[in-house]
């Protein structure tokens, strides 16, 4: 908020005495002493006139939301989203109308918690209508006005509510919040799977999320959306490990939560509308038959390293380690060897099976696949002089 990047905006943007302040998550995490991710920047000029003042000033201009009145300055690699003061004349349930205003508390009293609805004027001046410095420094997530309206307005508000949490709370929730939560909960299936994905695994991110989730399924909210997300013990102790290993990756906590086998996972994947790379790797951990015994021996675990390669090998280890009752310290032994691990690679490749006289196709995977068995049965030992030796004898014995 203070770079010479945000200045050249700012300064753009108040020329003339035109007000201009920084607002909501860049706000709300400078308060707290937390990293600034995202700098966000509210002003009463009208979208067309900050596209024009930021032109004028050198700095690219992209109207990534113009109708809605936003308007994202780009220096180098900085962006910053500028937004026109707004108030909603009519509401969708995940949209709104919008009117462009020059009233700050309009502008604050549409926005979700009151931990979001907080302005800093470039001097650091802070302007908190609804109370958020004091919700911040206590713990509180609450909702702007009414919760029942600002869910009504985005429903994906309830789950936000339920993520601010993880992040920002303390103590007890917000009981009218938890009301309006438990009320609204049925309209959850409206949204669309990548809006809920984002909310669930932002929240999965959170060192409490395993408490968080047990919350959402007594209030009833997690069965609208993954009814087989139980197994919370599980994720709080894949939390713990991987808090001590300086890991975090929702994605694998979303899969120590599910209780569901590889095609359910995959029907979890499909729902959330998770990338294909996603749905594949959820689907992967939740393979059980796949998963490595903390005694596995040396040869045999480089061969399951090679046959998996090394981010599933890393998820099923910590998924296994999760589930056990008890300690076993020869997990962290196997997580210990894929850091020094380097795929071999197989001496022989198509080529060598075409040289053999085989024809294109089927069976030249066929013959590769076969060697590389034999190969790594054989501990990687055989060099390119033997696979081809044993290539030659696949292929006689197995003719077209």
């Amino acid at each position: 908020m203070t770079t010479p990047e945000a200045k050249a905006v700012v300064l753009a943007l108040t020329a003339g005495g035109a007000p201009a302040r920084f607002v909501g998550g860049c706000v709300r995490d400078a308060l707290l002493e937390r990293a600034v991710k995202d700098v966000d920047i509210a002003t009463g000029l009208a979208p067309d006139e900050v596209m024009a003042r930021l032109s004028a000033a050198g700095i690219k201009a992209l109207p990534t939301g113009i109708e809605h009145g936003t308007v994202t300055a780009v220096i180098g690699k900085a962006h910053y989203e500028i937004t026109t003061l707004r108030t909603d004349v009519e509401s969708y349930g995940r949209r709104a109308k919008v009117a462009f205003t020059d009233d700050w508390m309009a502008d604050a009293a549409r926005r979700d918690f009151t931990i979001n609805a907080m302005f800093a004027s470039p001097d650091g001046t802070l302007y908190d209508p609804f109370g958020g410095q004091a919700d911040l420094a206590a713990g509180r997530v609450r909702f702007v006005g009414l919760p029942r309206d600002r869910i009504r307005e985005d429903v994906l508000r309830l789950l936000r509510f339920y993520r601010f949490f993880a992040h920002y709370g303390r103590g007890e929730m917000d009981a009218a919040g938890i009301e309006a939560a438990r009320e609204l909960a049925p309209l959850l299936p409206t949204l669309s799977g990548e809006r809920v994905s984002g909310e669930l695994l932002r929240l999965l991110a959170a060192d409490n999320a395993a408490a968080i989730l047990t919350l959402m399924g007594q209030h009833g909210v997690l069965e609208q959306l993954l009814p087989n997300a139980k197994s919370f013990d599980r994720l709080a102790r894949l939390i713990e490990i991987e808090r001590q290993r300086g890991l975090n990756d929702p994605l694998r906590r979303l899969a120590a939560a599910l209780d569901a086998a590889a095609a359910g996972a995959t029907a979890v994947g499909r729902k959330l509308r998770l990338s294909n790379r996603e749905r594949l790797r959820l689907a992967a951990m939740s393979e059980t038959s796949e998963r490595p015994a903390p005694d596995l021996d040396r040869d045999a675990c480089r061969q399951l390293l090679y046959r998996l390669g090394s981010e599933q090998f890393t998820d099923l280890v910590l998924l296994a380690w999760a589930a056990a009752e008890v300690t076993a310290t020869g997990y962290a032994a196997l997580l210990d060897r894929v850091a020094g691990w380097t795929p071999p690679k197989l001496p022989v490749r198509g080529r060598d099976v075409l040289a053999l006289g085989v024809a294109p196709g089927v069976r030249v995977r066929t013959l590769l696949h076969a060697v590389e068995s034999w190969w790594v049965a054989g501990g990687f030992a055989a060099d390119r002089e033997q696979c081809l030796r044993e290539l030659a004898r696949l292929s006689a014995i197995s003719p077209a």
